[in-house]
């Protein structure tokens, strides 16, 4: 930003060099010098002595040293030589005097002088005697109110105090000196910040409007109270405020014309508003790479300052380079992942599309979502080559930098009903590349055992589309049944991921699984053993909009899925098993989020008991209904220890308040739920669970402990129920 101002200072060019002229200065000669005559005169030189007298005044160097009356060593002169008269009003000295005699030294008798000095080697620096300063009392700190005027009105205190050094210092300085330093410097924060909205002749004036106390002194005010703080007030006037009276914009040609116009927003009128004029140069530099120009750059702005009428000319430069498609994908680096092939399913442009910097980060974002990169960078190249409408061919330079493939993860919790549980996967994440992972899966718990392998290809020939096939087996030893089953599955989906979170999720797969399973039989009231051979269909459909995808706290979610069950054995077990959900949130406060959950399931097609037990519905635990066991709402088993036995439809509600202060959160909440035999829910004879939560939020979700009771518990159910985990409930 230039200033335009008038002269202040005459200069002389001389010799080339520009000199400020100044007045002239008084020149001391170091020797003295007779003044000259008048103009025409002859000049006389006359020195002080002549060359023969300063020669024979020399003392010979071979001549033995004469010794003065005071015992002082004198130069001797030569023997021809007569001594120079002695100046005047000063007498010889008499020969026949004789010199003065000092008395004989005596020595000291201190032995510490005449000791021998310790080796050098036994010296001890830290043993060095320690010279103590006298020491004064330390002056107390002075204490002081904060005022600031004239900032309130134009919306600027709030800024001002959080640049203000005298605000940071929280009313107490060390001493005075430190005082005004803070002083001054809130002078120039608070100017900057008018200067940066346009008050450009704004006066800002910082002062102690109370004196400083000493030691021993006090400060009374009218009422002949001791005022103990002193009062610092920083004034300012902000006066007329700068407008634009001018926008210029030189840049090349650009299409469409209005390119930078359209997406500058300043007119003439704006203030000169440092703000305003940044956000609006940002805007301009966002859109051009948007719209095909990936190498536009801005100058320097020039705002030219007119005091007189308090406006200002703005003149920006602009460099937009090349309009530009897109071109090849070229991969670089020591450590790729995959190829240029599968960067390019990663990509959502063609070559030729025009360049839009927008798809150039998604592309970016893609890679990283991947998991395989320690890092990666994606970047223009300008090529010579030309499109046929004449703009440029841009290539993309991926430069890719793969991290190490293999992964050990765990995940552990803990619930009443279902006991400890802790499963841990280790994973190849591209075993075979693109993105081909290979994953071995163990699950140790109290009651359930299981291993698994599974193969997964994510991105396959299509982005966000993830193929994945898996064996597994798994057994199972609860309250409401005993099970051992292997399962074949094969799954295509989209899925979400805490780096990609994505609106519309789905899956749907096959699954083929043979299973020995002991539970209660209602046809013949008894636990019963049974072989169960099933192929099943499973469809699913979610939708998000909540703002984060392991700890939301806003937003909403819904999703229904599906799943149609062939009996491979016969036996009329031929069912459809259909889930319903949704859950809220929605935050009321800074620290205090609200969130609810709904859920109902239906399973039609079959009796209960033709229904492999661990095929039925059930609710309870941490992930269902709290305040109960594990699987323990619903039907019970009248003969055989009141266990629960599942049923075929099911009704879910949640309600909890999330409070956060810090890493630490409080989480009162109340959950409701049955099960029943019939088809469809009955919503009658619900349960309800109170109790409190404990969470701790980590970079990687939250640590939950949740405690809670059943309101009017019955016989068989848990009093107290506890559960640990990671991540929210919901």
């Amino acid at each position: 930003m230039r200033l335009a101002a008038p002269a202040l200072m005459a200069f002389t060019w001389l010799a080339g060099q520009a000199t400020a002229q100044t007045p002239a200065q008084p020149v001391t000669e170091a020797r003295t010098t007779p003044t000259p005559p008048a103009t025409g005169a002859p000049v006389i030189d006359t020195p002080i002595i002549s060359d023969d007298d300063f020669e024979k005044a020399l003392p010979s160097l071979s001549a033995p040293a004469q010794t003065s009356p005071t015992g002082t060593p004198q130069p001797t002169v030569p023997a021809t030589a007569a001594p120079p008269p002695p100046p005047s009003g000063v007498s010889e000295p008499d020969p026949s005097a004789q010199p003065t005699e000092l008395p004989p030294l005596t020595p000291a008798d201190d032995p510490a002088l005449t000791a021998a000095l310790p080796p050098l080697d036994s010296f001890n620096p830290d043993a060095a005697p320690v010279i103590l300063s006298e020491t004064r009392q330390a002056a107390p700190a002075i204490r002081y109110d904060l005022h600031v005027d004239g900032l309130a009105a134009l919306g600027l205190e709030n800024r001002f105090k959080d640049l203000s050094a005298l605000q940071s210092g929280k009313g107490e300085a060390a001493n005075a000196a430190m005082l005004r330093a803070r002083l001054t410097e809130d002078e120039q924060t608070a100017l900057r910040l008018l200067k940066g909205e346009g008050y450009y002749d704004a006066v800002v004036v910082a002062r102690i409007e109370s004196p400083i106390l000493q030691p021993g002194e006090s400060l009374q005010d009218a009422t002949g109270r001791t005022q103990g703080r002193a009062q610092v007030r920083v004034s300012a006037r902000a006066g007329e405020r700068y407008t634009l009276s001018s926008v210029t914009v030189k840049a090349d040609p650009t299409e469409p014309p209005t390119l930078i116009t359209d997406n500058l927003p300043l007119k003439v009128g704006d203030p000169v508003d440092a703000t305003l004029i940044k956000s609006a140069e940002a805007n301009v530099a966002l859109v051009l790479p948007q719209q095909g120009y990936p190498f536009a750059e801005l100058g320097l702005r020039d705002v030219l300052i007119d005091p007189q009428t308090r406006t200002g000319d703005y003149t920006l430069p602009v460099t937009t380079g090349p309009r530009a498609r897109f071109g090849a994908i070229r991969s670089e680096g020591q450590r790729q992942a995959f190829g240029d092939d599968h960067v390019r399913v990663l990509s959502r442009f063609d070559s030729g599309d025009l360049y839009d910097s927008r798809q150039m980060d998604d592309l970016r974002q893609a890679l990283s979502a991947t998991g395989l990169f320690a890092s990666v960078a994606v970047e223009p190249v300008l090529t010579e080559q030309k499109n046929p409408d004449g703009t440029a061919v841009v290539d993309l330079k991926i430069t890719q930098n793969a991290g190490r493939p293999r992964t050990l993860a765990g995940d552990i919790g803990f619930s009443t009903g279902q006991g400890l549980r802790t499963e841990l996967n280790w994973t190849h994440r591209n075993f075979r590349p693109p993105e081909g992972a290979l994953i071995a899966s163990v699950i140790a718990g109290t009651q359930e055992q299981g291993l698994g392998v599974s193969f997964r290809r994510s991105n396959a020939k299509r982005r966000d589309r993830t193929f994945q096939y898996g064996a597994a087996f798994n057994n199972q030893a609860y309250d409401s049944y005993e099970a051992q089953t292997i399962s074949l599955s094969v799954n295509v989906s989209r899925v979400s991921t805490p780096l990609w979170q994505k609106r519309w999720t789905w899956s749907y797969g096959a699954e083929v699984l043979a299973t020995r399973e002991t539970g209660f039989s209602k046809r013949r009231n008894a636990n019963v053993q049974d072989d169960y051979f099933y192929a099943s269909v499973p469809l699913k459909l979610n939708y998000d909009r909540s703002d984060n995808l392991l700890n939301p706290v806003r937003g909403w979610r819904a999703g229904v899925q599906s799943t149609p069950t062939v009996s491979l054995n016969g036996g009329g077990g031929n069912f459809i098993a259909n889930v319903a959900s949704a859950t809220l949130y929605r935050q009321v406060s800074p620290k205090v989020v609200l969130a609810t959950r709904a859920q109902v399931a239906s399973i039609a097609g079959a009796e209960t008991s033709k229904i492999a037990p661990s095929r039925r519905l059930y609710a309870g635990g941490g992930g269902s209904v709290r305040g109960f066991g594990y699987q323990e709402l619903g039907p019970r088993d009248p003969a055989n220890n009141n266990n629960p036995i599942g049923g075929r439809s099911s009704v879910e509600l949640a309600f909890e308040a999330r409070y956060r202060t810090g890493n630490i959160g409080i989480v009162p909440f109340v959950d409701v739920g049955q099960v029943y035999d019939k088809e469809f829910p009955q919503f009658s004879d619900l349960r309800f669970g109170v109790g409190i939560g404990a969470r701790y939020y980590t970079n990687f979700g939250p640590i939950r402990i949740d405690i809670a009771t059943p309101i009017s518990r019955r016989d068989g159910e848990s009093p107290v129920s506890l559960y640990v985990g990671i991540g929210q409930a919901f």
